[in-house]
């Protein structure tokens, strides 16, 4: 029989959680890193908006990992709020999906911002549109089974907000 400690999800180290949800989430943001830095595949601005959550959900992860075995609750709740942010992360994954299916309209700046201060002078913003790579937001620029990048951290986003949703609820629930 699992003994309860406090710091458990019937069985299973409340900390350990914590760190697969940071474990995960820098795996999938250094894949999408990977992807645009080694495989040349240039994000367009939904992609960099899904990014972000992972950013938050490594944090929370970290922080739910270190506290969990002296306070289980607030461990917890930091699970949930990572659970909440990939459910944010999903949700923008799912838009983002919408866009390259033409289901909707992406956001404005989805033809390609340029980002930055701004340029100094005409020159200057002739060399910097010159430059930056477009990228669309309904271009799929890499997919598998049909499925792309979007769709994939869609999925992703999905099944890490229900683990940590259920960590972090369990814990709350057995601490009640």
């Amino acid at each position: 029989m699992v003994s309860m400690t406090p710091s458990s999800l019937h069985g299973w180290p409340l900390r350990r959680a914590g760190w697969l949800v940071a474990l995960t989430s820098a795996l999938v943001l250094g894949a999408a890193l990977l992807s645009q830095y080694v495989g040349g595949l240039h994000p367009c601005v939904l992609c960099l908006y899904q990014r972000w959550p992972y950013v938050a959900t490594i944090l929370l992860g970290l922080a739910a990992g270190v506290i969990g075995r002296r306070d289980p609750r607030l461990a917890g709740g930091l699970l949930v709020l990572a659970g909440l942010a990939f459910l944010t992360g999903g949700g923008i994954a799912a838009f983002h999906v919408g866009v390259e299916q033409g289901w909707w309209q992406g956001t404005s700046s989805c033809g390609g911002a340029t980002g930055g201060a701004g340029p100094a002078s005409l020159a200057d913003l002739k060399a910097q549109i010159l430059a930056a790579p477009v990228v669309r937001c309904d271009d799929v620029a890499w997919s598998l089974l049909g499925i792309s990048m979007a769709g994939y951290n869609f999925l992703v986003s999905l099944a890490l907000s229900a683990f940590s949703l259920w960590a972090g609820t369990t814990s709350l629930k057995e601490r009640a």
